[in-house]
């Protein structure tokens, strides 16, 4: 799943910190601990420094190297004469650990027992002991493999897909599901606290800080999967010496977790619908045969046909019955080569569209320079929120239009909208249109903005397609706005921003503080980066000059995909 997973800095975590609050401060600076006496110091404290978020050189919080120290007596002084332990664990050190608490991403925070020291750990889930190898060691923790575990985590389920172990997509698979979300919202709440600078003593912080809204559909709750095809298969340790599991046999599924050049062979996926396993399962079938002449694309030698398979969910608006849309991602056009697959699937009722997208790069992406239609129409569609929107094989959408719905409702109830068609929204980042239209109906106009120009055509077409004429939107990049930004539309009264993970630009934040809409509505899919825009919109920075003139009323979390590290939050900022 790490194909279609987001990316997060281990270093940028702000949770290390409550596993150092409880140390005295002492001015030593000593990095070895003694067993005489000792001193030793752990870098802490965050940076608030905002830092640019543009696609190319996006960054989130840092932690800084400002220190706490701890002394701590030998009561009889007996290893004086001893050489000092190191504090930091070694790279190659083999740790007997106990994983604490989930971090954001989804890594086990386990620490060092002799010292405290913090140690992240993929896969550890809280209150199960291992044996890990340290293997990479950061600024103020390190990372380590877990080898062996030695008693199972608590609230401990059995997974149902037979790939949880090993594919990066749904890493919790195997905790029950109360647990995590209860994990995720202790992380929001820690971020809150700790990036953006809200306290636990304010009176009004219990209000301001929602429960988690947890979602009812558990599994095969995607409408959109991305499979690549691979010239051999990722195993996993144990299967390589079991002779009846063969590396050197082409592969179709999803990459192994940090690798973009090892594809894990998944036969059937819990994350989408079943009409899609179905398509899934025909294509494995059938796509080998050496009569066909389908080729995998090989990352290193840049030879091969088959790049990607890519499925899509919908609905027929009418009569809501399941639609799918295949697209076959490659290297080439040569749809001769495709027609067998092409015939296998086009007799399953619930496909509509089967199209081709051809990269000729050598990079990873499953968006074609040209696109061919090999079947039926080139969209499919969904509802939501009482809308028909068209989807391309390429348009942004929710990718869980199920709950969806319900996050947003919470926008719609935090923008709080008259309903007399009085008010102007101002919709940053619209993608294809969908906040925003939702709440065209209520609103005088909506004014959206989004940096992909496939997007804002998708926006566009389904205004039109939904009868809305009182929506604008406008291709624009909203990391590089300048002075005249806002000239194009008058001042709203509402600011939806759903930015991507990089969080919103300084400039940006600029804007909307010298802008003072009464209202703002942040959509986060990054708690990270949304704590920290939250504290310069409420409280400011001296160092990026800026006056915050916010006031967070409420911050509401949402699981939109279970099973793994990722959280939505629908935030409200109400001008002070």
């Amino acid at each position: 799943m790490a194909a279609i997973m987001p990316n997060f800095g281990l270093r940028q975590l702000p949770l290390l910190n409550k596993f150092r609050s409880s140390f005295p401060s002492s001015p030593s600076p000593s990095l070895y601990l003694h067993r005489s006496s000792f001193s030793m110091t752990l870098p802490v404290a965050i940076s608030s420094d905002l830092s640019s978020s543009s696609n190319e050189d996006s960054k989130e919080p840092k932690l800084n190297t400002a220190t706490l120290s701890i002394t701590i007596e030998d009561p009889d002084n007996r290893s004086k004469n001893k050489k000092a332990k190191p504090f930091f664990p070694k790279r190659g050190e083999t740790l007997e650990l106990v994983c604490e608490s989930l971090a954001f991403k989804g890594k086990g925070l386990c620490k060092v027992e002799e010292t405290g020291y913090v140690v992240m750990c993929d896969r550890a889930l809280p209150g199960e002991r291992f044996v890990g190898r340290v293997t990479r060691k950061k600024n103020n923790y390190a990372e380590v493999t877990k080898l062996k575990t030695l008693s199972p985590h608590t609230d401990i389920v059995e997974a149902p897909c037979e790939y949880a172990l090993h594919c990066g997509g749904c890493k919790t698979q195997n905790l029950l599901y109360e647990a995590q979300v209860k994990a995720k919202e202790e992380q929001v709440r820690d971020l809150v606290v700790h990036v953006g600078k809200f306290s636990y003593k304010d009176p009004e912080f219990n209000n301001m800080m929602k429960p988690i809204v947890p979602c009812d559909m558990q599994f095969h709750y995607r409408n959109k999967m991305e499979f690549s095809f691979g010239p051999k298969r990722w195993l996993p340790k144990e299967q390589l010496q079991d002779k009846s599991h063969d590396s050197n046999v082409y592969s179709l599924g999803l990459h192994a977790p940090g690798f973009f050049d090892k594809v894990l062979n998944v036969d059937k996926c819990f994350l989408q619908s079943e009409p899609a396993n179905k398509v899934l399962a025909v294509v494995q079938d059938c796509w080998r045969n050496s009569e066909l002449g389908l080729s995998p694309y090989d990352c290193h030698s840049h030879d091969g046909f088959m790049k990607h398979l890519m499925i899509r969910s919908g609905r027929d608006v009418n009569t809501l019955l399941p639609q799918l849309m295949v697209n076959f991602v490659t290297s080439s056009y040569k749809p001769d080569l495709l027609k067998p697959l092409v015939d296998k699937l086009s007799v399953f009722p619930e496909v509509v569209s089967i199209m081709n997208n051809v990269n000729t790069s050598v990079g990873n992406t499953s968006v074609g320079e040209q696109e061919y239609t090999l079947y039926g129409k080139s969209t499919i569609t969904e509802m939501l929120r009482g809308l028909s929107f068209e989807i391309s094989a390429n348009s942004f959408f929710q990718t869980n239009a199920h709950q969806a719905e319900i996050l947003y409702k919470l926008v719609q109830d935090c923008a709080g909208l008259k309903g007399d068609g009085s008010e102007i929204v101002l919709d940053l980042f619209c993608g294809t249109g969908t906040i925003g239209l939702t709440l065209a109906k209520k609103v005088k106009h909506v004014y959206g903005y989004e940096v992909v120009p496939e997007a804002v055509s998708d926006a566009r077409r389904n205004a039109k397609l939904n009868g809305l004429n009182n929506a604008t939107f406008i291709q624009g990049d909203l990391n590089k706005v300048s002075e005249s930004f806002g000239n194009d539309f008058p001042k709203p009264d509402i600011v939806i921003s759903d930015p991507n993970r990089p969080g919103m630009h300084n400039n940006l934040i600029k804007f909307l503080l010298k802008l003072k809409a009464p209202k703002i509505v942040y959509v986060s899919c990054n708690p990270a980066t949304c704590a920290r825009d939250l504290d310069y919109l409420c409280h400011g920075s001296v160092e990026q000059k800026l006056n915050g003139c916010y006031r967070l009323k409420s911050i509401q979390p949402v699981d939109m995909f279970p099973h793994t590290p990722h959280i939505e939050c629908v935030c409200l900022l109400e001008l002070r």
